[in-house]
């Protein structure tokens, strides 16, 4: 009997019968041979089907199967160079288990708003089929590292009575009578965490109501962030280079057909090794006025057009722009001995795209600490607990927050990031 494998199993089964069993993502015929586009999860393969090996009825029946009917198809694995996946399946018979009714996404040209109202039909098709498939590997590349170099996973809540960084941008709810947050990120947590076991990591939703439409922002969205406890700032950003080096690295080896779905630059993603280019917040000022950048002062944040120039100075690795302003920095991040107007962060710039990690050393002398709370008119008896940790056994630490989907962005080529994540929440959607 044949054997029923997946699509990415067939290069194990070449001249062998096999049983496949999927969905119609697209047909066309010559006359004599009928080209049947299957899909099953794992890929997609191309199944042909000779009018002259079958039945007239058979081959009639072809002509039934609508797209994204499900059907199971016997065949002959055969090698195939011009196919994606460098196989194809001679049909040698075929099953109908469902037809699919009048499949609103077509082989016509879609706007991205009518595909994003039908999302839970789009993301059977092969550009989101790719983006979210090396999404999963990204995530499970991330937890490897941390896995494989001691770091303990934690759980923060999602529901928090304050913010790390302010309410301004947060989602309220009402808990009980009381008033909370939706979190935006598990950071204070990791760092109590961190104190227990020394290495640790959050991994979870974060939510932020920021009114933003732009490429590069979601309103849920998924963190990665760690935190290390005797880790000083330049450790840190030795850890982050490593992170992302090791993680593309994975994509490369293990994702070769979804990154070829999606027609991407391998030769751009393997100049993404460490050690990355460092620059400091005020070298960056001056590079950008001297580059025509002439509004902005010593003191402003940078907008997207600053940090995406910034980005591409540096032969297509991401660079590290460090030491910003504590103005324009939160309440936790450590004073710099060189600058004390700077703190110890820093935030990695992707070409072309800009900020995908922020991250900095932790201030871990008390009265610094509340100092820095009572000059941001932070509500203290909320951050007690935080305070705490710098009054029993303190020591220096560090951490930052990765943004899953700004990193599925960069390393697929996509041009939204709504795209890097199964189901979108934007500022105008909440459906599907």
């Amino acid at each position: 009997m044949a054997e029923y494998i997946k699509i990415r199993q067939m290069k194990d089964f070449i001249g062998k019968e096999v049983v496949i069993k999927g969905w119609l993502a697209g047909k066309r015929s010559s006359g004599k041979i009928a080209f049947l586009q299957l899909r099953d999860g794992s890929g997609f393969i191309q199944a042909v089907l000779e009018k002259s090996s079958t039945s007239e009825e058979k081959f009639l029946k072809v002509k039934e199967i609508t797209q994204e009917s499900s059907i199971e198809v016997t065949g002959i694995v055969k090698e195939e160079e011009k196919a994606p996946m460098g196989f194809e399946l001679t049909i040698l018979d075929f099953k109908i288990m469902s037809l699919s009714l009048d499949y609103p996404i077509t082989n016509k040209e879609h706007g991205t708003d009518f595909l994003m109202d039908e999302r839970h039909l789009w993301i059977r098709h092969r550009r989101p089929f790719a983006t979210l498939k090396i999404r999963s590997r990204i995530t499970k590349a991330a937890r490897d590292f941390f896995d494989n170099r001691g770091f303990t996973l934690i759980e923060s809540p999602i529901i928090t009575p304050s913010s790390c960084e302010g309410t301004s941008n947060l989602f309220k709810i009402d808990y009980f009578g009381n008033e909370a947050y939706l979190s935006q990120t598990g950071q204070l947590y990791a760092e109590a965490a961190a104190m227990a076991f020394g290495l640790v990591y959050t991994f979870g939703p974060t939510f932020r109501a920021e009114k933003s439409k732009t490429r590069r922002h979601l309103n849920e969205f998924w963190m990665l962030e760690p935190e290390m406890a005797f880790f000083t700032h330049e450790d840190n950003l030795v850890l982050q280079e490593e992170l992302i080096e090791y993680i593309v690295t994975e994509v490369l080896n293990n994702c070769t057909y979804e990154l070829k779905l999606l027609n991407r630059d391998l030769e751009e993603l393997k100049k993404i090794k460490a050690p990355f280019p460092r620059l400091r917040y005020s070298e960056a000022i001056e590079l950008l006025k001297e580059k025509g950048f002439e509004d902005i002062q010593w003191g402003d944040d940078f907008g997207a057009p600053h940090e995406i120039f910034l980005s591409e100075q540096f032969e297509g690795k991401p660079v590290f722009i460090t030491h910003y302003p504590k103005a324009i920095k939160a309440f936790y991040m450590e004073i710099d001995d060189v600058d004390p107007r700077c703190v110890k962060c820093a935030d990695l710039l992707y070409p072309g795209f800009g900020e995908i990690i922020g991250g900095s050393e932790r201030i871990n002398n008390l009265e610094v600490l509340e100092e820095r709370i009572k000059e941001e008119k932070l509500p203290e008896g909320i951050y007690d607990w935080y305070v705490d940790l710098r009054k029993y056994g303190t020591v220096p630490h560090s951490g930052f927050g990765l943004g899953i989907e700004r990193l599925v962005s960069v390393i697929t080529g996509i041009e939204h990031i709504r795209e890097a994540i199964t189901f979108p929440r934007t500022l105008t959607r909440m459906k599907p």
